[in-house]
């Protein structure tokens, strides 16, 4: 018998107060068992991670089971690539399903034997009515339905009927097999549902041996029986659907589990929604199904989401049974703390300024010691070059500075981290523009490694790359995928309309410290100043760098709020 275990989750939810509650009584001989049943169809997002961490995370806590099923019922839609991202993304949250893994096509031939039960129980018909007419005959939730003009059929019809569906004899959306329930129920889903259609499509696992297929609300129930799921955990969008997952096991006599619904994930200035997602990879605004801009395990991934932030992510959130809308900036906080601790620190300068020291030797290179994470006591640190010539942020420099500007600026004296103070004397400019190209400054010889020589107060300290060690490279700055806190909601509306056209934006020419020169991809790293970067996992190559920016060092959601409200 399992045990419930209370401390693995600080802020107990109603879930695991349901299953804490059927291990002490029993239920199910004290047996845990979830499963986790997308269906093949795009790329996991933000959202699925909330369910995931569910479905695995409440089978681990009690020494249960946690199964992960692909609902591939519908082959025009599916395929194999989605399967394995799917698989990859789940690993590398770090959840394990030993030898669980199926698929709702391996139980095709029991649920066809499932159906011909039904029909000799009187519990189904074929039906002749289109897919028009069959809304048409449904009604509304003000007005009862029809019975359908087939409904009377004897079971001898109706199993000639149906193995004739099976066998190919009729044209795709000519017939389908329904369950015979109650046309006047106030539950639409009620109203003799559809539970198998004809459609000839070859399916990626079973080829072209079926051209029926049956529907996700008889498939998901029985599957979850077949595997002796115990909790069967979805979102509220199939609360209106569990009577009919529990009539479907009532009338054929099998393992019931016990379906649970809870509130779906929402974030501000985020899709979560795979339709929605798949309308926008589709028409090319992005890159792929891994954009970093997208919500996508995958973009999360290459943009340098680390799995524990995520899961600490759906941690803090927790579990509820009413709609609600999670802040962008939880998120970006959680990625944040987490990277703070693990990131190396490093400097890049992303759009660069040259700066000569004319009082250090021509010719000269100093090693500085450069500390690489002040959170990690073990991380140690690396020595970076120091020479003549350097650049830094072209924003780090003002010729007329507004009131309490601790940069640099015509006779100001600043700190370069790790390294020297130095003074500005000279402003080179463009004749053409009036750009600043150059600046000329001293340097203190007795500040090395930014320390006062003499007790002198200085307030700036700015980040830099050495001119002649430095490594190019092209960085990616995210913004928000979406203009609006919250995407169109109004029937037809295209979800391309609500994307930001300053979602990205490209880099090009920045000069990084030497040693990220072989950074690999999934490396995080915190660019002083700046904020976390990670090598793309996609374009970045040896000598020709790409890195994406992850999350910068302070929240920028609020700002964006307030600005808006």
């Amino acid at each position: 018998m399992a045990t419930p275990n209370t401390d693995a989750n600080e802020n107990t939810d109603f879930i695991r107060e349901i299953v804490a509650r059927d291990i002490e009584n029993n239920k199910n001989e004290g047996r845990v068992h979830t499963r986790f049943p997308p269906e093949p169809n795009g790329y996991l997002h933000i959202g699925h991670a909330k369910a995931i961490c569910l479905d695995f995370g409440i089978a681990a806590e009690n020494n249960g089971l946690c199964n992960l099923r692909f609902d591939d019922t519908n082959p025009i839609k599916e395929e194999t690539h989605f399967v394995d991202s799917m698989i990859e993304d789940i690993r590398w949250l770090g959840w394990n399903w030993d030898d669980r893994l199926f698929h709702a096509s391996d139980y095709f031939d029991q649920l066809f034997e499932f159906a011909l039960r039904l029909i000799n129980d009187g519990h189904a018909y074929v039906c002749d009515l289109t897919a028009e007419q069959i809304r048409e005959y449904r009604g509304t939730l003000t007005e009862p339905g029809k019975n359908s003009p087939n409904r009377d059929r004897t079971v001898e019809e109706n199993l000639d009927l149906f193995n004739r569906m099976r066998a190919g004899e009729f044209e795709d959306g000519t017939r389908t097999l329904r369950a015979k329930i109650d046309m006047g129920s106030g539950n639409l889903n009620m109203r003799d549902p559809v539970i198998y259609r004809i459609m000839r499509a070859t399916h990626h696992r079973t080829s072209d041996k079926w051209c029926i297929y049956p529907m996700y609300d008889f498939t998901h129930c029985l599957s979850d029986s077949l595997e002796g799921v115990t909790h069967s955990l979805c979102d509220l969008d199939f609360e209106d659907h569990r009577p009919l997952y529990d009539w479907f096991l009532d009338q054929l006599g099998a393992h019931h589990p016990q379906q649970i619904e809870f509130a779906r994930l929402n974030i501000s200035y985020t899709i979560t929604s795979k339709r929605k997602l798949k309308r926008i990879v589709d028409s090319g605004k992005v890159t792929g199904w891994d954009d970093p801009r997208l919500p996508t395990l995958s973009g999360l991934r290459r943009r340098g989401y680390t799995p524990s932030s995520i899961r600490n992510f759906c941690d803090r959130i927790g579990v509820a049974k009413r709609e609600s809308l999670v802040d962008m900036a939880l998120l970006e906080f959680t990625v944040r703390e987490n990277l703070n601790l693990i990131a190396p620190r490093v400097m890049a300068v992303l759009r660069p300024l040259k700066v000569v020291i004319d009082n250090y030797p021509e010719g000269q290179v100093e090693d500085l010691e450069a500390i690489n994470n002040p959170e990690d006591s073990e991380a140690g640190s690396r020595t970076v070059p120091f020479s003549r010539e350097i650049f830094i942020e072209r924003s780090d420099f003002m010729e007329d500075p507004p009131r309490k500007f601790f940069r640099l600026s015509p006779g100001s004296e600043v700190r370069l981290k790790h390294a020297y103070f130095i003074t500005c004397t000279e402003v080179i400019k463009d004749e053409q523009s009036g750009e600043v190209t150059e600046l000329h400054c001293t340097y203190d010889p007795k500040s090395r490694g930014g320390a006062s020589p003499d007790g002198r107060r200085v307030k700036g300290t700015l980040h830099w790359v050495s001119q002649a060690h430095a490594v190019d490279a092209d960085v990616r700055l995210y913004e928000s995928l979406l203009k609006e806190e919250v995407p169109s909601e109004k029937e037809g509306a295209d979800p391309i309309d609500d994307l930001s056209p300053n979602s990205l934006e490209v880099l090009t020419g920045c000069k990084l410290e030497p040693g990220l020169a072989d950074a690999k991809p999934g490396t995080g790293y915190q660019f002083l100043r700046q904020g976390y970067f990670t090598p793309d996992s996609v374009d970045s190559k040896p000598g020709a760098l790409v890195f994406n920016r992850t999350v910068g060092l302070r929240d920028s959601w609020a700002k964006i709020s307030k600005k808006k409200k």
